[in-house]
Formats: C-alpha cells, structure tokens, sequence
C-alpha cells in the first residue's frame, strides 16, 4: 500500500481524497498548510506529495522549492491555477505532474499510480546500477541512488529528470520520438498540446547546463522528437 501526503488547505477536498484513494490501496495524510506541509513532508517517509498552490504561510511553489533542497520525492501538483505560465513554474521547481482542478479522481489515481510504479521500477531494477556517457568527462547515472556524477560531483535528480536521463543514457544518438518518451516516463499516452514534456525536458537541460555538461547534449529534433548525443 503506498502512502501519500497531500497538503492542502481544503478540509473537504482532503477528506474526499482520502476516503478514495484509502478504497484503492493507498494511505493518505493531510496537512493544511505550508509550513506543517514542509515539515512532514522532509521528515515523513511519504512515497509521493500532492501539493496545492494557494496555501497558508507561503505558496505551493515556495514550498516545493524548500523541499527539493532535501528530498526528490515525486511531487503532483493540484491547483485551480493551470495556465501554462502557472505550469512552467511548477516544473521550474521540480514537479513531476501537475493536475488542475477541478479533476477527475480517477485521472488523479491514475497519474499517482503511474509516479508510483516508475519510482518501483526505477528503485528496484535488477540490471546495471550505472549508466555512464562520456564527454570531456565522464556522466554516471546511478541508478540505485537516482544521482548524477559528472567531473565527480553528485547531482539530485528529481524522479522524472532520473527517468528521462536514464532513457536517452540508453539510447545515445537515437532519435526518440516524443510518443515513445512520454510513454516510457509518464506512462500514458501523447497528446499533442501537453507541453510537459518539453517543460520537463528545459528543465533536464538546465539541471545539466548547472552540472557543467556540454549544452547540446540533448537535441531537439524538429517534429519528431529529442536526440542525445554526447559527441560534439
């Protein structure tokens, strides 16, 4: 059973969502404002937060700032604020979905499923523990610890940033379609006018430009998708 921390501060929403997410698998506990939210979310072992946007003492994004400084637990974020800018800054500061409300449980479930599986699979592989690309310097992929070692210096990736790493680490100077990306990260299937993926994808390559790796690391490939290549 996996367990969940949503901070939110309405009580009713909250209520809702535990009661239905308890009736498929999963434990949920509530925190109503940023501050408790914080705490609990560093100091709990929560598998996955769901995070609201307007709340007490300091916003959604604040907060999620403040915790990627200590723990790369996959983040969802529910809000009523779903424009794009509004989405761009969420994965800015490292979300790994983002749910507008109002929303459909079943949609929410589904995407919590689908953080929760990658994360298993992710954690539990039984293949290499290292994925390495060369260039000027040697890229190391843990994959144990979810990190990247780049000029011996470790890095935290987020969940999603580890994930898409992982499969262009893979697949080094393949073009790979945007399809098969989302659906090897995300689990679900392409739609044209969802921009995670490149939201996701911008933030990787600044996560990498800080990193100090060459910036054309990652290509994009005009109608089709993205490239990784790590000779210049």
């Amino acid at each position: 059973m996996g367990s969940l921390l949503i901070i939110d501060d309405d009580v009713d929403l909250c209520g809702m969502l535990q009661t239905y997410l308890f009736g498929h698998g999963l434990q949920l506990a509530v925190q109503h404002d940023a501050l408790a939210g914080l705490r609990a979310a560093i100091d709990g072992s929560y598998d996955l937060v769901i995070l609201d946007v307007m709340l007490p003492f300091f916003d959604g994004f604040s907060l999620l700032r403040k915790l990627r400084t200590a723990s790369q637990i996959g983040v969802i974020m529910l809000t009523a604020r779903a424009n794009d800018q509004d989405r761009i800054q969420g994965f800015d500061a490292g979300a790994d979905d983002y749910v507008p409300k109002p929303f459909n449980p079943r949609e929410l479930l589904a995407r919590i499923q689908a953080i929760l599986r990658r994360s298993g699979l992710a954690g539990a592989s039984a293949g290499p523990t290292e994925l390495t690309a060369t260039f000027a310097g040697v890229l190391r992929l843990n994959i144990s610890t979810r990190e990247a070692v780049y000029r011996e210096q470790t890095w935290h990736l987020t969940e999603t940033e580890f994930l898409l790493l992982s499969v262009f680490l893979e697949s080094p100077g393949i073009v790979i379609h945007r399809e098969d990306l989302v659906a090897k990260v995300f689990q679900r299937e392409f739609h044209p006018f969802d921009r995670s993926l490149d939201m996701h994808i911008s933030r990787l390559r600044k996560k990498l430009d800080t990193m100090g790796c060459p910036p054309d690391w990652i290509k994009t490939i005009r109608n089709s998708g993205y490239l990784f290549s790590d000779q210049s």
